[in-house]
Parts: C-alpha cells; structure tokens; sequence
C-alpha cells in the first residue's frame, strides 16, 4: 500500500539522486587544436591507438606470442586512454 509518507520519501530520493548526478557536470574538458576544440577524451584515444600501435611492433619484434589479441589489444588502448586523461587532464 503507498502512503503519502512513501511518495514524499520516493520524490527525495529522487532529486538527491539527480543532484547527485549532476554535481559532476561542469565544463567540458576540451583541447584546443587548430581553432577547433575537441573532448579531451578523444585526444586521449587517438594518442593511445598510435601507442597500441607501437606496442604491437614491439611485441611482435620481440616474438611474444599473445593467445588473445582481440582481447590484448582493445585492452591496452582503453589502459593508455585512462592513463593518458589522468596524467594531462585530471
């Protein structure tokens, strides 16, 4: 049975939860290149392709055999996007 009681504690939990979600929300984090301002994130992906990139040369110039690389390398770009937006733009 819903009591008046339940739908004033529903509608509070309810914007405290809202309130909660929008405290993150600031200013974009942008990086101006050549007048044009993109996500900061996106930045940070492109960045990370080229170094998976890298990696795999390295890896496959050392012979090291990987048993999954569909799951290494996806990997290893998400690993260097994170790093990459914690140390520039955190």
């Amino acid at each position: 049975m819903v009591t008046k009681a339940n739908l004033v504690a529903g509608r509070i939990i309810l914007v405290l939860v809202t309130a909660l979600g929008l405290a993150g929300c600031s200013r974009a984090p942008a990086v101006d290149i050549l007048g044009s301002f993109f996500p900061s994130w996106l930045v940070c992906f492109v960045v990370a392709m080229a170094l998976t990139a890298l990696a795999q040369q390295v890896l496959s110039r050392l012979r090291v055999k990987l048993l999954y690389p569909v799951l290494v390398y996806p990997s290893l770009t998400a690993l260097f996007t994170f790093l990459l937006w914690i140390i520039f733009f955190h």
